[in-house]
Order: C-alpha cells, then sequence, then structure tokens
C-alpha cells in the first residue's frame, strides 16, 4: 500500500492542462484517446445555478453514483494555485465570481490542488480513483475543472467538466477527456472499461439535465 499522503503524489500523466488544448480530438497526447461531448441541460437561471454549483462540488460525480472522499491538503497546496483569468474583447479582465467560496448549500467550492478519492461502482464493486483538481474555470458564463489522475486510478489521463451559458439562457455541459488505462490489468479488461466509461459520462450529462435524482 502507497504510504505517501493523497495530496503528495503527483498525477500519473505529463499532458496536465491537455484538456484546454482546441485540436485535442485530432491531436491529442501520445498514446491516450479522447473525447469531446456537448449537450444542452437546459434554459435559464435556475438550471445554470443549479448546474455551475454541482459542477463545482463535486455533484456531477455524486448525482452520478460515485462516493466522493475529499483528502485535506494543506493551504500551501491550494492557495497558492492559478485560477486563469480571462479578458474580454476590450481588454477588461472578466469578473471571477465565486471560487473558494461556498454556494447556497454551505458546501466548499472546488480549487486547483483539491485531492480525491473517487469509488466508482464497478460492476459489484466499488474501485477507487484518486484525482486532483488540476485547474478551475471561473468566468461569468463558463464555470467548471478538471482533474487528473494519480496512481491508483483506472486510468491514467484528465477530464474536464464546464458548463457554459449561452447569450439566450441556454444551459450546456462540455466534457472533455483524455485517457488510457492506468496498468496491465485495466488494459486487460479495457473494452469493459470503455464501456463503463461511456456508461458514466452519458450520466454526468443525465444529472445536470435533471434526469437522476
Amino acid at each position: 500500500m502507497n504510504s505517501v499522503a493523497l495530496w503528495q503524489r503527483p498525477v500519473s500523466y505529463a499532458a496536465v492542462g491537455g484538456t484546454k488544448a482546441p485540436d485535442l480530438m485530432s491531436y491529442p497526447p501520445v498514446g491516450y484517446r479522447p473525447y469531446e461531448g456537448r449537450e444542452r441541460i437546459g434554459h435559464g437561471d435556475a438550471r445554470w445555478q443549479f448546474a455551475w454549483n454541482a459542477v463545482l462540488t463535486w455533484g456531477i460525480q455524486r448525482r452520478s453514483g460515485f462516493r466522493v472522499t475529499l483528502t485535506d491538503s494543506p493551504a500551501a497546496v491550494t492557495d497558492l494555485t492559478y485560477t486563469p483569468v480571462r479578458f474580454d474583447d476590450a481588454g477588461e479582465p472578466l469578473t471571477a465570481a465565486v471560487v473558494g467560496a461556498a454556494p447556497s448549500d454551505g458546501e466548499h467550492l472546488i480549487v486547483p490542488g483539491d485531492t480525491a478519492l473517487l469509488g466508482i461502482p464497478f460492476g459489484p464493486f466499488r474501485v477507487g480513483a484518486p484525482a486532483r483538481v488540476v485547474y478551475v474555470i471561473d468566468e461569468p458564463d463558463r464555470k467548471g475543472f478538471a482533474y487528473g489522475t494519480i496512481a491508483g486510478h483506472p486510468e491514467s489521463g484528465e477530464e474536464s467538466f464546464i458548463v457554459e451559458r449561452g447569450p439566450d439562457g441556454t444551459v450546456w455541459l462540455e466534457i472533455r477527456a483524455f485517457s488510457r488505462p492506468s496498468n496491465a490489468f485495466w488494459w486487460m479488461v479495457y473494452p469493459v472499461l470503455r464501456l463503463s466509461q461511456a456508461f458514466y459520462t452519458h450520466r454526468y450529462f443525465r444529472s445536470l439535465a435533471g434526469k437522476i435524482s
């Protein structure tokens, strides 16, 4: 068993932040399979507030059947992380909103550097999948985060969950990822792993569309 605290372990892949790449689907990190999906999950302020709050509190994972156990990380890890600022066409910074604050239900919002142990239902078992938040998007109409895998996760790679509100009030969820099995065992059961990925990705979209209670 690995005696190093979870927050001290590095991510298990090199291309940190790769889910931001606009050409991810054409040029993923070598050896990794890319994924990109975008679906409309609703409309209006209530759906927007629900969706980004759910994403930034691990609610999308919990509502999809995962157990999420957060680990305590020293402030030196989370306080010194960087959340990028986006600028408008006139060069003015867009107002960052809420990262690190608490939404209406009082649950702390995700910040870069947060580490979690995800318990993923896998057949009759629950597989431990440690992950670290590698970046957060915090813009007025675009919010979300990406996590990277840590050794012990069935996969190696990164996955992002970004909620976006359009000018007409339509709310969208975009999921981008690149992954591959993390070791020889998971390569042997790769077809089953792929099916599990597809199943939970479908649940992610349904959970934010209010189709999973």
